[in-house]
């Protein structure tokens, strides 16, 4: 599995957290969930752990979104998630999709976005690992980092709110509308599926409670 692109400063893993609520705790675990899919191709345990989520509870569009992401781990093989995960974020050059928030907000890489999270996260204290080159606007550490955002009882909503808007709200629907709508991807649509859903959630969630 490929390093996580980045990760919080020695400062912020080690002081003593206070307890933060279910809410919080649960928003933490679906970016974890979302990273950790995203990130490289899933492997058999993870897959597994997918598999052995709890049943979703209601009929909402996210408890649907959930029960469809269970199934959808139930029908797939490693190797078949491999291949889905090649072809589109990997491919021969390029994949079908480009999972970077400067892509999705200029068409570019590379583009003052990226710089402006940057300065972002040099502020709330996250550094990149040495040796890691992966751009810092990939989706699965843009959902990394408002993981570890959502633990720490020192960064307000109003902070996650300003870092959501800024970071991730412009484009992030947008990137899961097409990982949903792809074709012939059984697994990964059903991740796009879950990422939509939750994402909708997440920025209603941060306004409310900010």
């Amino acid at each position: 599995m490929a390093q996580d692109p980045l990760n919080a400063v020695a400062a912020l893993n080690q002081r003593e957290r206070a307890p933060v609520s279910q809410e919080d705790q649960a928003r933490a675990a679906l970016y974890g969930l979302l990273a950790a899919l995203l990130r490289d191709v899933p492997d058999d345990r993870l897959l597994a752990q997918v598999r052995g989520l709890d049943p979703a509870k209601g009929r909402d569009g996210f408890a649907l979104a959930w029960e469809g992401l269970r199934l959808a781990a139930a029908a797939v093989t490693a190797a078949e998630a491999d291949d889905e995960y090649h072809r589109l974020f990997i491919g021969l050059g390029r994949g079908e999709l480009v999972p970077y928030g400067s892509w999705y907000q200029t068409g570019f890489l590379m583009e003052l976005p990226l710089g402006e999270l940057r300065r972002d996260l040099a502020a709330l204290g996250f550094e990149r690992q040495p040796g890691v080159h992966e751009p810092e606007d990939h989706v699965a550490a843009l959902c990394e980092v408002m993981a570890h955002l959502a633990l720490d009882p020192e960064v307000t909503a109003e902070r996650q709110l300003g870092f959501y808007r800024c970071h991730v709200g412009p484009w992030i629907g947008r990137f899961c509308r097409d990982l949903e709508s792809v074709q012939g991807a059984p697994f990964f649509g059903s991740v796009g599926r879950l990422a939509s859903a939750f994402f909708e959630l997440e920025g209603r969630y941060l306004e409310m409670e900010s």
